[in-house]
């Protein structure tokens, strides 16, 4: 029987995918999955960075860990360890670092750990790469829906956002490749796929002029697999919502009438400040067109109130934001 390896994720649905992609992994190698208990060989808590809860809660998770064995191996990986900055390099309770682009790589860099027995760090400049990281699944914890991940980093470099940091530039997964995925899933009995990435909406925009995709050519070719039913979409910037990209998605019987956008604020100047690509205008007239044609789509907008520096005269003009829209 193989070594015994316990799986735990911290933070977003991409950091979900990639958890599950490395199980597999793992699997497909002679290891025993088991439950986050003690008991295990191996440690692998997938990190997350978004905020310094999250980088908190990473570190705790590391040293539980290795409390609930401390004779096994203790794998840290993904956003909290690419924007670690060496800290983890001294952290006793942490035997191999794994940073992004880098957890295909699991089995290798595990058995190399299992031979030469010294601590071990993987991690490259998020930032020079170009190279999008091929992961997969063919099952996942779900009966009938699979989250796939098409598309990775960002490059809209928010005031408050580490993330671009932690995940790079836009990396975009090539139509073919998804295809090979959803195909493989639907095969299983998987019915419903939700697309999801860092940045979403900038899927494709790194491809060359030949190879040229967007979003929308991505969900046309989702939609044409035999045995998907239902296709979601994961986080959207208010940007892509344009008449053309809503028309589309409306002629598409398969996709389900929901979207969830990140307002942020009704606030011009508080959306400056958080250098955010539009204006409350634009997001309302964006936000009317697409009810327009879609009249009974939902729609989620995320604001975020945490962003301020106490000025109520900005808070009062967000409130008298969704005072004003009936889409809020």
């Amino acid at each position: 029987m193989g070594k015994k390896v316990a799986l735990h994720n911290l933070g977003c649905k991409v950091n979900a995918y990639e958890v599950e992609a490395m199980q597999q992994l793992l699997e497909e190698a002679g290891y025993e999955i088991v439950p986050f208990e003690p008991g295990a060989d191996v440690y692998l808590i997938n990190t997350c960075t978004v905020t310094n809860i999250a980088d908190r809660k990473s570190r705790q998770m590391l040293h539980k860990a290795k409390k609930m064995n401390p004779d096994a191996i203790v794998i840290a990986a993904g956003c909290y360890v690419q924007t670690d900055e060496g800290k983890l390099d001294k952290d006793e309770a942490v035997d191999l670092i794994l940073g992004n682009n880098q957890k295909g790589n699991i089995v290798q860099v595990l058995e190399e750990y299992e031979q030469q027995h010294t601590r071990q760090k993987h991690v490259l400049k998020i930032n020079q790469t170009k190279e999008y990281e091929e992961l997969a699944i063919d099952h996942t914890a779900e009966h009938v829906r699979a989250y796939i991940k098409v598309q990775d980093g960002c490059n809209q470099f928010c005031t408050y956002c580490i993330i671009p940091y932690a995940r790079g530039r836009v990396r975009s997964r090539k139509i073919a490749h998804v295809m090979d995925e959803v195909h493989a899933l639907a095969a299983k009995g998987y019915k419903e796929v939700v697309l999801t990435g860092i940045h979403l909406s900038s899927y494709g925009v790194d491809f060359p002029a030949e190879e040229k995709e967007t979003l929308l050519s991505l969900i046309r070719a989702v939609h044409e697999v035999e045995g998907i039913e239902r296709i979601r979409l994961g986080s959207l910037e208010p940007g892509i919502i344009t008449e053309e990209f809503v028309q589309s998605i409306a002629a598409l019987p398969k996709m389900c009438p929901h979207f969830h956008l990140s307002l942020q604020s009704g606030c011009d100047t508080t959306l400056e400040r958080m250098n955010r690509r539009y204006r409350s205008a634009e997001y309302a007239e964006e936000m009317r067109a697409s009810e327009k044609i879609s009249g009974k789509s939902c729609t989620y907008h995320r604001c975020d109130r945490w962003f301020s520096d106490g000025d109520r005269r900005r808070f009062s003009g967000f409130l008298r934001f969704r005072r004003e829209h009936s889409f809020l």
